[in-house]
């Protein structure tokens, strides 16, 4: 496992609290609270880039039932 350093967690509600993280060849890290061990990796642009996609409404669909 990479040394990941996990900033505070990120609560939508007392549901959705999520970590993001960073290591030291420059990956980006995003795992949900408490479940650090199973994350998804990508760049730090990469992740930015889906993060400020979600927040701009892009990813609304896939929430919907």
């Amino acid at each position: 496992m990479p040394d990941i350093a996990w900033e505070e967690p990120f609560c939508q509600d007392a549901s959705n609290c999520f970590r993001i993280g960073t290591d030291a060849e420059g990956n980006g890290y995003i795992a949900v609270n408490g479940e650090e061990g199973r994350y998804l990796v990508d760049s730090l642009d990469a992740l930015r880039a889906m993060i400020l996609d979600i927040k701009a409404g892009k990813a609304d669909h896939l929430l919907r039932s």
